[in-house]
């Protein structure tokens, strides 16, 4: 079983795109796009203070018919924010994102953020972990 860290060096795209607490949904909706990406991490003065994802843009601001131009991310972010460490486990966090229905987790070492994971890494590399497994326990079969 992989861990965190294992899992962030694997990653070909290890960028942390983040907004602060004042950024107008508008502007990190637009980020969202550009990069292509699902969640930010929100970030007051380099410290995670929240996170934004675009399940909060179409709660909070779609359905309540909320203005996305005057309307801040403080506003609509998740402020308790779940985190993982470096030393935790794939099946850790996998056992975290199913019980609390979460996309993202911020990784946290020794009070610094040093990545994110998300759900599309972990089954990533559970998909590459079984493949191996298939593999060796194929060759074990045969023989080999």
């Amino acid at each position: 079983m992989k861990t965190v860290a294992e899992i962030l060096r694997a990653k070909p795209h290890a960028a942390i795109y983040s907004v602060s607490p004042d950024t107008t949904v508008l502007d990190a909706v637009k980020l969202l796009a550009e990069k292509g990406i699902g969640a930010l991490v929100v970030l007051d003065k380099g410290r995670l203070v929240g996170i934004v994802s675009e399940r909060d843009y179409a709660r909070k601001i779609e359905l309540l018919q909320r203005s996305a131009f005057s309307t801040q991310i403080s506003e609509i972010m998740t402020a308790d924010v779940l985190t993982v460490g470096p030393r935790d486990t794939s099946q850790h966090c996998m056992q975290l994102m199913t019980d609390r229905h979460l996309r993202h987790l911020p990784v946290i070492a020794e009070g610094e953020l040093i990545g994110l994971l998300s759900i599309g890494d972990l089954v990533k590399h559970t998909i590459a972990e079984q493949a191996s497994l298939i593999q060796q326990l194929e060759q074990y079969i045969r023989g080999e």
